[in-house]
């Protein structure tokens, strides 16, 4: 108790004017205070609702006495090291939200008394007024001293209904409004409850006290400006309460204005000029308001290094990002700051040094104000309030000494500031110069000949004129800069050319997208990582170009790594946030154009990554062609999992199924996957191919019917064209009877046609395909049972005679629908190449499975080579080396595929390596074929 009075003239007043709160004070001692400890401190609030006969100053008084119980008793647990900063924050905020409520409640019974209540059309109830909690009440982080901001809304316009006067909606709340604020901010014998800003509503203090949402929603769109978007990110309803049942629709109509203003549906990488132009702003202010102290650094909040810095970078990735990650919409800043170190965003002992610096700067905030019970944040001359200062810090059981607290103080506020330099790049020359460009700037034709001419027609035309002049500039000192580097780099310089006209291609399809040219103009470091891929790959180029919302990942590469490091783990968390995006805006209704466009870019995102560490960028060394279709493949099979999750219930909607069937986790339901997809081999442009089973009585044609429709929604979902691309082209003809079958076939009636039960049966060609087939979504009963009659299928005793002629016709039948005029090898398809690798393969699995069942495993075309020269069916040395050249082929083939090549073709005469690989596959053909494939 000692140490409270000693460290606080507030307190020593207080129990000073109420001996017996020191008694009361002892008696908690070891309590934590919790909303029920609140309530207890407000019970007389309470009865006096519930009283016709109102005593307002009685009321008043209550609310004010109540107030500082509380601030003492948490002003006791803190300074004495027995309250968190989650407690004194928390607590701070109940009680302003429950003496808000209460006081609502207050005022209400007397205007209902006297003109009635508003009244809602839309929901045809009564209409509440809601009370928005701005900045740190908002945020639940109030300090001990905190003014609350606060903004006043109510539903529409109107008339009030059931009074003996009538008022309108506007002026009944705001009678409300001006009452509220007497009670909690007017200072009388007992002092005062909240002081209360309401400058943050629309228009400020020249605006009205409450506004309609009509209102509200229109002033934000025609006058909205950033540092606004900025303060709602902590906008919270605090009235009506949770627990009203007027606060689900009040909410929801708010976040209906608010999510879209604030948060944008893309990255938004133009919030960091934006909230450096603010920073500045505020900057200066604190400047002039620090004139009578010891330099702007002595202000812990506004200064340099100081809380608002802490804030300010939170508040940037949560505009940055909270469009496109609902986690980044939270509020409160540690939450925010543990959510960026999650995502790998800023390093982990970054945000350590951040958070730490956070919770020491609000508990010296806190040491500050209890003093006197002031909305001060500046540290005291006077060098013994100093010192008892750092006392306080110390806890009453650590002497700590005044030059100890204020090393301690600088070494936070000096990171922080670095920090946040380095965040906001405060230093001009690590930012984009934008001078204008001279006028006879051009790229050195010597080494930019197609791009001389590109800008030549480019400089002064139609495109370039119709930019705004700061989008001209960062475009003119991106082309400079990008010139530039890759003039200077010596390992570009053969590809210099292409590589500026790719970049070129880029920027003209950024060029009106402010957000894309800030990303390349906040982080000029960023552009060797886009030069590099723009080199390294054409296919690389056109999908960034496409799609170019991935510049993100060419800030700061960091996902690639966690990628190949640990797989299991990265698809989990893609998985989860995936879920949480399509749960937000599937939450409130159909959603679906949203979820598609969603699915799409978390598709986009992942192929990037993938496509990033395929080129060596963000990891220590590029994927070899194997992990990358690993990958790719795992990719495709979550975004078909995801789809047959999120289209189901629309399905078992359409048809009227029971509730307990709205969830797809026990729908009889398979996609099954051959080809490429299927052995795990998909490439970033790949087709699938997809059969689609469900288990039912044969009999039962309504389960046709539905499971038919979710099969074609499904397939909507994955090829539709939206405004942010495609996913996938889907090919069906694998299942049974082709294009003539049915979309969605019954797993017993699949499996008599595998096996061959009656007249409609399987091709060799079919079973061929099932060599390479295998679960990828839906539900893993049915996948089982599909491996179940995979491994009959494929573990039957053969005629091998007879498989061998007619895997040989099929063969040649595929060869003849791949002429190949041109004197080049085609990798996959001429003789010598993949396909027949393939072949082999599929041939080796069909003929001796029955005795080898280790190869009915869907383990791809090498391990299966390995696995059948260990059973003694091809030598040793063919096996190896034709799984070389199938490795080979494949890299080969990527390669050219990410440099834009159609057709995969090289000249092999040039090539000893390819030219024995593709004699070691003829040879291993002719020995188990004993006939050439092309003929």
């Amino acid at each position: 108790m000692d140490f409270l009075k000693g460290h606080s003239t507030y307190a020593q007043r207080w129990l000073n004017a109420q001996p017996k709160w020191e008694g009361w004070i002892g008696s908690l001692t070891p309590q934590k205070i919790d909303l029920a400890f609140i309530q207890n401190l407000l019970i007389p609030c309470e009865a006096a609702i519930a009283n016709e006969e109102q005593d307002e100053s009685q009321f008043m008084a209550d609310l004010r006495l109540a107030r500082q119980r509380l601030m003492l008793y948490l002003g006791f647990r803190d300074l004495n090291g027995l309250a968190d900063l989650d407690e004194v924050t928390h607590s701070l905020s109940s009680f302003a939200e429950l003496t808000v409520s209460l006081s609502i409640a207050y005022i209400r019974g007397d205007l209902q008394r006297r003109f009635g209540l508003p009244w809602s059309t839309s929901t045809n109830t009564e209409m509440p007024l809601m009370v928005v909690g701005m900045g740190k009440l908002g945020g639940r982080e109030l300090n001990l001293s905190s003014d609350i901001d606060l903004i006043f809304l109510y539903e529409h316009e109107g008339e009030t209904q059931g009074g003996p006067k009538s008022l309108s909606n506007h002026e009944w709340f705001t009678r409300m409004g001006k009452r509220l604020i007497k009670l909690l901010s007017e200072h009388d014998a007992n002092g005062f409850v909240f002081r209360v800003d309401m400058r943050l509503r629309p228009n400020g203090d020249s605006g009205p006290l409450v506004c309609s949402l009509d209102m509200l929603e229109e002033y934000l769109l025609v006058q909205g400006r950033e540092w606004e978007r900025y303060a709602w990110i902590k906008g919270r309803l605090i009235a009506p309460m949770p627990d009203s049942p007027f606060f689900a629709v009040c909410e929801k109509e708010l976040d209906q204005i608010i999510r879209p203003f604030v948060y944008r549906r893309h990255l938004d990488y133009g919030v960091i000029a934006a909230i450096r132009d603010l920073h500045a702003q505020i900057q200066r202010e604190a400047d002039k308001r620090s004139s009578g102290h010891q330099g702007r650094s002595r202000d812990i909040k506004l200064g340099r290094g100081g809380i608002r810095e802490i804030e300010f970078l939170a508040q940037m990735f949560q505009l940055m990002r909270g469009g496109t990650d609902p986690r980044f919409r939270a509020r409160p800043t540690l939450e925010i700051l543990s959510l960026i170190e999650k995502r790998g965003i800023l390093p982990a002992g970054e945000v350590r040094a951040l958070k730490d610096a956070y919770v020491y700067l609000r508990r010296l905030e806190h040491r500050i104000q209890i003093w006197e019970d002031q909305q001060t944040h500046y540290l005291p001359d006077d060098e013994s309030a100093r010192a008892r200062l750092a006392q306080s810090m110390g806890g009453p059981d650590v002497t700590e000494a005044s030059a100890q607290f204020l090393a301690e103080l600088e070494g936070h506020q000096n990171k922080v500031a670095q920090l946040f330099e380095r965040a906001f790049v405060l230093k001009d020359s690590e930012r984009l110069d934008l001078a204008p460009l001279s006028i006879d700037w051009e790229p050195d034709g010597q080494y930019f000949p197609e791009s001389l001419a590109r800008w030549q027609a480019w400089s002064g035309g139609p495109k370039e004129r119709q930019l705004p002049e700061k989008s001209r500039l960062i475009f003119h000192s991106l082309i400079r800069k990008a010139a530039e580097s890759v003039q200077a780099e010596q390992s570009m310089r053969a590809s210099a050319d292409i590589t500026l006209l790719r970049f070129f291609d880029l920027l003209e399809a950024i060029a009106r997208r402010s957000a894309y040219l800030s990303i390349l103009s906040e982080y000029p470091k960023a552009l060797s990582n886009v030069l590099a891929l723009l080199k390294a790959s054409q296919w690389g180029a056109q999908y960034l170009t496409r799609h170019p919302h991935l510049l993100d990942h060419l800030l700061n590469p960091r996902a690639e790594a966690l990628l190949v490091e640990y797989p299991e783990d990265y698809w989990r968390e893609v998985k989860t946030t995936l879920n949480m995006r399509l749960d937000d805006v599937m939450a409130d209704g159909d959603g679906s154009e949203q979820a598609m466009d969603i699915l799409r870019v978390t598709h986009h995102n992942e192929t990037f990554i993938t496509l990033l560490a395929d080129l060596g960028i963000g990891v220590d060394q590029a994927l070899p062609v194997e992990k990358v279709s690993d990958h790719l493949s795992a990719l495709a099979d979550l975004i078909l999992q995801t789809t047959f999750e999120r289209v189901w219930p629309s399905v078992a909607k359409k048809f009227d199924l029971p509730e307990d069937q709205h969830l797809a986790i026990d729908v009889p339901f398979a996609v099954i996957s051959y080809g490429k997809l299927g052995g795990k081999e998909l490439g970033y442009a790949s087709d699938l191919d997809l059969v689609f089973l469900y288990q039912a009585p044969e009999s039962d044609y309504a389960a046709q019917e539905i499971y038919g429709l979710l099969a074609k929604r499904m397939i909507n979902w994955l090829t539709t064209y939206t405004s942010t691309g495609s996913l996938f082209e889907i090919d069906t003809r694998l299942r049974p009877n082709g294009s003539a079958g049915f979309l969605v076939t019954n797993a017993d009636a699949f499996k008599k046609y595998q096996m061959r039960e009656g007249d409609n049966a399987a091709w060799v060609w079919e079973h061929q395909a099932l060599t390479r087939a295998r679960f990828s979504a839906g539900n893993p009963t049915v996948g089982q049972f599909f491996d179940g009659v995979r491994f009959e299928v494929l573990s039957q005793n053969r005629n091998i005679d007879v498989l061998r002629n007619e895997i040989l016709e099929m063969r040649r039948k595929v060869h003849a629908g791949h002429p190949n005029p041109a004197g080049e090898f085609d990798l996959k398809h001429d003789a010598g190449g993949m396909v027949d690798i393939e072949f082999i393969v599929q041939f080796l699995v069909l003929a001796y499975s029955h005795q080898h069942h280790q190869l009915i495993g869907n383990l791809g075309n090498i391990a299966l080579l390995r696995m059948a020269a260990e059973a003694g069916l091809i030598e040793q040395s063919a096996a190896q080396e034709v799984a070389d050249a199938y490795r080979l082929f494949r890299s080969r083939q990527h390669r050219l595929r990410l440099d834009g090549a159609d057709k995969t073709r090289v000249n092999i005469d040039s090539e000893l390596v390819l030219a024995s690989a593709r004699n070691a596959v003829l040879n291993l053909w002719q020995q188990i074929f004993k006939a050439p494939s092309d003929i």
